[in-house]
């Protein structure tokens, strides 16, 4: 499970459904303490069970797109976090299990059922990573209040 955090609890579960079909299932697990408002002080995990097959690179592609909407990066730094995620993100079918572990200060960490895929040691790329689900300028707020649990989890 998530064995990098301390006394791992859930602290939230949401479905991504994206027109009418479900995308994955995301579950926020944090450590003893955790609190929301502070999350770029705080090591968390993102896990992502997915509904449907996709394949990697359009995970990692989709997901820059995403970070673009948050903050301002070069396009070498979109390259360079595009080749990571490649790695990072293998083509998932339903049932896979994507889990990004949040690293303050210094990056994240991911995992693909379980087995280590890839480390970007790039605090920016981890805060705009990680926003796409957490920041409050996410594209899917009610996901983002579902897995910081303040809801009940909701579909979008």
């Amino acid at each position: 499970m998530v064995t990098e955090l301390v006394q791992p609890r859930l602290a939230g579960v949401s479905r991504f459904t994206f027109w009418g079909f479900d995308v994955y299932q995301a579950s926020l697990w944090v450590e003893p303490g955790f609190d929301s408002t502070t999350l770029a002080r705080q090591r968390y995990a993102l896990e992502l069970r997915y509904l449907r097959g996709f394949k990697g690179r359009d995970i990692a592609q989709r997901s820059i797109d995403e970070m673009r909407r948050l903050g301002r990066f070069s396009e070498a730094q979109a390259q360079a976090w595009l080749q990571a995620m490649t790695q990072a993100f293998p083509d998932v079918e339903p049932g896979d299990r994507l889990l990004g572990i949040y690293l303050p200060g210094r990056g994240a960490r991911f995992l693909a059922n379980g087995r280590l895929t890839a480390e970007v040691m790039d605090a920016e790329f981890a805060q705009l990573f990680f926003g796409i689900w957490l920041s409050d300028k996410t594209s899917e707020p009610r996901l983002r209040q579902a897995l910081l649990g303040q809801a009940v989890a909701t579909s979008n």
